[in-house]
């Protein structure tokens, strides 16, 4: 070990300062962004990098590529694509292994291709409803949804933002970058494997929180709706059964309204047709859930603003019908709701249980509470009208911009091209794409600018600057020679084994990108001592830091689904080490089959 006696000062600092980043980050003393820029910035104080140095990540072409498809995906689920599929996923699955199955089938290939993030995000509620109407808890769910999420990552090059700035770094550093799909080679294996495991282990491991049972059994208010089916609607032609009116969650279809004959009770094999009015009776989210559906749309009052366009100018409201109303005793069409108050009924609700007339047939009573799409000085507006007890907005409500869905497809699929063809590199690609995504009015320009993860970015960017401190100082060389002397009688497989180790350890106490910014000199310099192409170890690097399963700290999907699935940190523990070991020795065998450990 005379190699560290050797070194300089600045290595001494530089690996003293990472390792009280490393503890930092560990007992959480402050946000992750925050601790790596406050680091780069004392390096760069005590002149042990230049300014060019610490701010080179934020020009790195892998952290901007991971900003432009932030915007990419908002696209994609500001026009319903991403929430179209979600809700079509699980409405026929009855058993666990169904759900694991159906949602491998879409989240693997999504998670390839999009951000983790939003899709765990669009796939929850979808699971914990799944689980609330056939009494299944869902700490046996989510964690595997989380999963499946990463495992999907590590199968294309933009499958994660680890995999990005790896590449990003690799092309600083004077490698080739690696091809879209060329990871693929091991992590398709890899997913495979994982969802295996996912099923033969999951029913025995994953923990059964009955407690989460009673909190999704909890009472809700239950609204009456009237929709009609208008032309070029997705659901006619359907059955009941089929269009998935029979599986959201909190959700009953009383009757069909045929041109004046009625069909009740509505049995699951009843096709729709064009016109029809249907009414139904659920909970406030699941009325949201058919109000998104495009031509599908709420009667109860004739001036209900179905253009998208100007459906985004509305907001929805829920509004507390008073003893002194002067709306009691009429219907709607009699109270002229629309011209008094300027908002649309969508649905009535009355006290705690169904009603069985048709919407526009209810007399108002005091008490009755109306879900209502309404302009957004609405609120401000009745806040204080004696007409309504209380008027609130309906969180988790947006309107979705279902004209440009078609848009966001094409553009996903230009996306796909211009980086499988390697016509121009991702950045640019993703760039192109995300630009078209606001032109095109998939998204707005706030809505762009809200949906990138400012924190991701400014963590990727700044560890950059701790990295090039490791690599200038000789700090990384004579870690990656000690390193190497350790393992020299095995020779380099051993060496790829012990970084992929590190590169897991590192990633489940902190977080993905860090790890795989710290390691990456490492990387280079441990091939160099083998002297063999350092292609293998990066590759091992890239699949270590974005596959997490030990803890939720190391990855954002993990910590999504922490507190829904009433997780404990031992949970993660006890499912996700079996799963961690057998891809690390999945990994060591396969990457030296693709990437030779030869000598060069």
């Amino acid at each position: 070990m005379e190699i560290f006696l050797e070194l300089s000062w600045q290595a001494w600092v530089t690996m003293g300062t990472v390792v009280m980043l490393f503890v930092a980050l560990v007992r959480n003393w402050g946000p992750t962004d925050m601790l790596f820029l406050g680091t780069t910035a004392l390096l760069a104080l005590l002149k042990i990098i230049t300014p060019d140095q610490a701010f080179a990540g934020f020009s790195n072409p892998g952290m901007l590529t991971v900003a432009f498809l932030f915007i990419v995906v908002a696209g994609l689920r500001e026009t319903g694509v991403l929430s179209d599929l979600g809700t079509r996923v699980l409405h026929s699955a009855t058993t666990e292994k169904s759900v694991q199955l159906r949602l491998a089938a879409v989240v693997l290939p999504m998670s390839a291709f999009l951000n983790n993030t939003p899709i765990v995000a669009m796939f929850m509620p979808v699971v914990l409803d799944w689980c609330r109407k056939h009494q299944i808890s869902p700490s046996k769910l989510l964690i595997p949804l989380s999963f499946l999420a990463i495992l999907g990552g590590t199968c294309t090059l933009i499958g994660t933002s680890t995999n990005l700035v790896v590449n990003g770094l690799m092309i600083q550093n004077g490698l080739p970058g690696m091809s879209l799909f060329e990871i693929a080679l091991v992590g398709i294996p890899y997913s495979l494997i994982g969802l295996a495991y996912l099923i033969a282990f999951g029913p025995r491991l994953l923990p059964e929180r009955k407690e989460l049972l009673e909190q999704l059994g909890e009472t809700r208010r239950e609204y009456l709706a009237e929709m009609q089916i208008q032309t070029g609607c997705r659901l006619i032609g359907q059955s009941v059964e089929a269009a998935g009116l029979r599986r959201l969650p909190g959700l009953f279809l009383i009757e069909i309204d045929r041109n004046g004959e009625l069909i009740t009770p509505v049995g699951p094999d009843d096709v729709l047709q064009a016109q029809d009015r249907l009414v139904f009776t659920g909970i406030v989210s699941s009325i949201i859930e058919l109000e998104k559906i495009p031509g599908l749309v709420p009667i109860a009052d004739a001036d209900y603003e179905a253009n998208p366009q100007q459906q985004r100018r509305r907001r929805l409201c829920e509004a507390v019908i008073s003893e002194n109303s002067p709306l009691i005793g009429k219907t709607f069409r009699e109270a002229d709701f629309r011209a008094t108050y300027g908002a649309a009924v969508l649905a009535v609700h009355r006290g705690g249980h169904r009603v069985e007339k048709k919407v526009g047939d209810i007399r108002i009573q005091p008490g009755d509470t109306l879900l209502l799409q309404t302009r957004p000085h609405f609120l401000r507006a009745y806040r204080n009208d004696p007409a309504f007890y209380l008027i609130s907005d309906v969180e988790g409500w947006t309107a979705l911009r279902h004209d440009r869905a078609w848009i966001a497809r094409i553009l996903f699929v230009l996306l796909l091209v211009l980086m499988v063809s390697n016509y121009v590199n991702t950045a640019i690609a993703s760039c192109v794409v995300a630009f078209l995504m606001v032109a095109l009015g998939c998204l707005s320009s706030g809505d762009a600018r809200r949906s990138v993860e400012w924190q991701v970015l400014v963590t990727i960017a700044a560890a950059f600057g701790v990295g090039s401190a490791l690599q200038n100082t000789g700090a990384a060389t004579a870690i990656a020679a000690a390193l190497v002397q350790s393992t020299q009688s095995w020779g380099p497989l051993a060496g790829l084994a012990v970084i992929y180790f590190l590169g897991t350890v590192m990633t489940s106490v902190i977080t993905n990108n860090a790890a795989a910014v710290l390691l990456f000199p490492f990387c280079l310099e441990a091939a160099r001592l083998y002297s063999i192409d350092p292609r293998a170890f990066l590759v091992a690097l890239m699949l270590s830091a974005s596959a997490c399963f030990m803890t939720p700290i190391g990855y954002q999907t993990n910590m999504m689904v922490y507190g829904p699935g009433g997780y404990r940190f031992s949970d993660f523990l006890k499912f996700g080490t079996p799963l961690t070991l057998l891809l690390w020795c999945i990994a060591v065998v396969l990457i030296p089959i693709f990437w030779p450990l030869t000598t060069l």
